[in-house]
């Protein structure tokens, strides 16, 4: 079968380029999977990264360039880029720049497909004034959306699978199957009354006064890394380049266990598990509000300090409503992990206020989960589009 013939039963085609290790590909990902399974939607999925698309879909290690799973094709996107009938709906993850060769084929179909430029993740308020409108092409006759995931009805909402948290709640149900899934990933039995942290982050120059901080505190912490950038600034912290997967390290009142790097699925379970989660990027910190437990983002630096912003319009809205001193505990840890500040220093007084947080954080998710999901979204927007 020719590339054109199986091209042209597609409804989407979905492009993403990895900038950011896992956090694009891991949007993209659940992206394609929710509009295959939850809509019945032919998904085509172009990866630049097969390695990094590989660490979170195992299976494609067993193919080179294209692999069929869970309702989709994913392709390698390659230089040059094959020809190919452009899908009906093309998604542009993060404006990645389409091939020249298929925007062309795009200009010349008629009708010319729903062109849509999936943006990051922004909980400040110009975004509400933006999702949605249409930008011509320079040259071509071609027309791009720009689609705003948010926090509010008038974005495009979060990526949400359905029944996603009707299995938090089971899992939270399942004492011994969670004592069971501890045990397969390699954690020891827990301290009596450790705080159990999870730690997903970018490098993190500061982290070893954080560390101090929790080895000499008198209530045991339990902290899981997976594999990730971070490690390596842990692995200093004791002293052990060393260790790898499955160590399990020890100060003070401090244990940390190296983890493995987690499908989806698990990381999903790792986060509900979890008192306190430490997230990074745009999917994990997605995946952390919907585990309804304390966390703590570290945002993707970009140039002139800009993330700052984005940081600070997200923290508006999601301390809202909560008492002033867990507020500004919260801004003080979150700006100190993120380059403003002393973490260890400000670690104390935001440890004090977690179970307030907590409470506070799952009718945070509870508020959330009531709105319509990202990929639900997306299509009724791309069906009012066509017509």
């Amino acid at each position: 079968m020719s590339p054109s013939v199986a091209a042209s039963a597609f409804d989407w085609d979905i492009f993403c380029r990895v900038v950011d290790n896992f956090g694009d590909i891991g949007v993209s990902w659940r992206l394609a999977k929710g509009l295959a399974r939850d809509h019945g939607c032919a998904v085509r999925l172009w990866v630049d990264d097969w390695e990094a698309f590989s660490r979170l879909c195992p299976a494609a290690l067993n193919v080179a360039d294209v692999l069929h799973q869970d309702g989709v094709e994913v392709r390698r996107w390659s230089d040059p880029f094959p020809p190919v009938v452009p899908a009906a709906r093309v998604v542009e993850a993060f404006a990645c720049e389409l091939p020249a060769g298929y925007l062309a084929a795009m200009a010349a179909r008629t009708p010319a497909p729903l062109w849509i430029n999936l943006e990051y993740l922004s909980a400040e308020n110009w975004v509400e004034g933006c999702h949605g409108l249409g930008s011509p092409h320079p040259r071509l006759p071609l027309l791009k959306h720009f689609f705003f995931p948010g926090f509010t009805a008038r974005t495009g909402g979060l990526l949400r699978e359905p029944g996603l948290i009707e299995q938090r709640i089971r899992f939270h149900a399942d004492t011994r199957g969670r004592g069971e899934w501890w045990r397969h990933l390699g954690v020891p039995e827990m301290p009596a009354g450790a705080c159990v942290v999870s730690l997903f982050a970018y490098e993190q120059p500061g982290l070893h006064t954080v560390l101090r901080c929790w080895a000499d505190a008198p209530q045991p912490t339990v902290l899981l890394v997976p594999e990730g950038r971070v490690v390596g600034d842990v692995l200093r912290f004791f002293r052990s380049p060393e260790a790898g997967v499955g160590a399990c390290l020890r100060e003070g009142a401090l244990t940390v266990v190296l983890l493995p790097f987690l499908d989806t699925a698990e990381y999903d379970r790792l986060l509900w598990a979890c008192d306190l989660n430490f997230v990074r990027g745009e999917d994990s910190f997605v995946r952390a509000q919907w585990a309804a437990r304390p966390f703590v983002w570290h945002i993707y630096a970009q140039d002139d300090e800009i993330h700052h912003d984005k940081l600070d319009a997200f923290l508006a809205r999601y301390l809202a409503g909560i008492d002033d001193a867990t507020a500004a505990a919260t801004r003080d840890l979150w700006r100190a992990w993120n380059g403003e500040g002393d973490a260890a220093a400000a670690w104390p007084r935001f440890a004090e206020c977690l179970p307030r947080l907590a409470a506070h954080t799952r009718r945070w998710s509870d508020t959330l989960a009531a709105s319509p999901d990202l990929v639900s979204t997306l299509v009724q927007f791309s069906e009012l589009a066509v017509k």
